[in-house]
């Protein structure tokens, strides 16, 4: 805000500075319910991702803390089967002792292991949200899947953004021969299915957690560099970007200043569409043994399990892992959706 001394007035004139394209965005975004909401579900996410890669939540997954597929809390401990005993039989009163030297110590041995396996830990026949066949929390697990699909999903999504965005923004803003070159480029991913790219890249570089977001990245970016390159085909010619050209702003600033914030809205959406789609890629390729590698979980890993699981009757698993799942990418795809509102230059014109 400034003031200045009009002619013919005494007191000075009050000029208020134009509002920012972000924080005009801000203020919109806070009157949509379901956006913050949904915000509000994916920052809690990212909150329990954070503590569990600094090992304070389900830090212990792969500990054996239950029995075999122990069922979740409410259902109770599950009916254990009558199991029959059958005596061996007993044969003749026989000194041993000279063929085996040890025999009198076998007596001793077996009441002192029978001694300390009384002494250990009881496994729990429930937990909260059930156990794997192994005996692993199922909540401690989600979680720990949790942290590795969000990552996988979000920084792939990212390396795709920052990729299909640069190429976008150049083929678009200059066409001619960098254009064509783009182009050429973008034709060449486009030719191959992207499932087939996917495994194909997969089968070379292995499984692991940077190998799966270095794949997702490379292969994801074309959908985005179209959009983008459009919408600066479109903006590079408009009364705005001529302005700034008049007074001296340099190609980046044109570019990244003046028109990349007025289409933010289109970048937002699609980086939203590539996190829920890599994150069901990472999904796919772990569940086929090809995504994160065999000492770590995700949802995909999860999913591979429970499929045996749910043959006989213990569906937790299954229903840990969808869930988690299901209410993150609904929440991200709704604060995505409440974003490209609050950004839509469209929208804008109609405050």
């Amino acid at each position: 805000m400034s003031a200045i001394l009009q002619p013919g007035t005494a007191a000075p004139v009050v000029l208020e500075r134009s509002e920012g394209v972000w924080h005009a965005a801000w203020r919109r975004f806070k009157t949509d319910r379901v956006g913050v909401v949904s915000l509000v579900i994916v920052l809690a996410f990212l909150a329990l991702i954070a503590l569990a890669a600094l090992g304070l939540v389900a830090g212990g997954w792969q500990k054996e803390v239950g029995v075999p597929n122990a069922p979740p809390t409410f259902m109770g401990p599950a009916k254990e089967a009558a199991a029959a005993v059958i005596e061996a039989p007993k044969g003749p009163n026989v000194d041993l002792s000279a063929i085996d030297p040890l025999a009198p110590r076998y007596v001793e041995w077996a009441e002192r292991a029978k001694l300390l396996g009384t002494t250990e830990t009881a496994k729990a026949a429930t937990l909260p949200f059930g156990g794997d066949r192994l005996g692993r929390d199922v909540l401690s697990k989600a979680i720990k899947g949790t942290e590795i699909s969000v990552f996988v999903g979000v920084m792939a999504a990212l390396v795709a953004t920052l990729i299909g965005t640069l190429l976008g923004a150049a083929g678009g803003f200059f066409g001619g021969k960098v254009g064509d070159l783009l182009e050429w480029l973008y034709n060449v991913f486009e030719a191959i299915p992207g499932i087939l790219l996917i495994f194909a890249f997969a089968a070379v570089f292995g499984r692991g957690i940077g190998t799966v977001v270095l794949i997702l990245g490379l292969t994801g970016w074309t959908g985005l560099y179209r959009q983008v390159r459009a919408e600066f085909m479109k903006h590079r010619s408009r009364e705005y970007v001529r302005s700034a050209e008049a007074i001296g702003a340099s190609i980046g600033s044109r570019m990244f200043r003046h028109i990349l914030p007025n289409i933010s809205h289109v970048v937002l959406v699609r980086m939203s569409l590539l996190v829920v789609g890599f994150i069901k890629a990472e999904v796919i390729l772990s569940y086929l043994g090809l995504g994160v590698s065999i000492d770590q979980v995700s949802w995909g890993t999860m999913l591979s399990e429970a499929q045996s699981e749910l043959i006989l009757g213990h569906w937790w698993q299954l229903v840990a892992a969808t869930g988690f799942m299901c209410v993150f990418v609904t929440a991200f795809s709704l604060m995505a959706d409440a974003l490209r509102d609050a950004l839509d230059p469209k929208l804008r014109g109609l405050e």
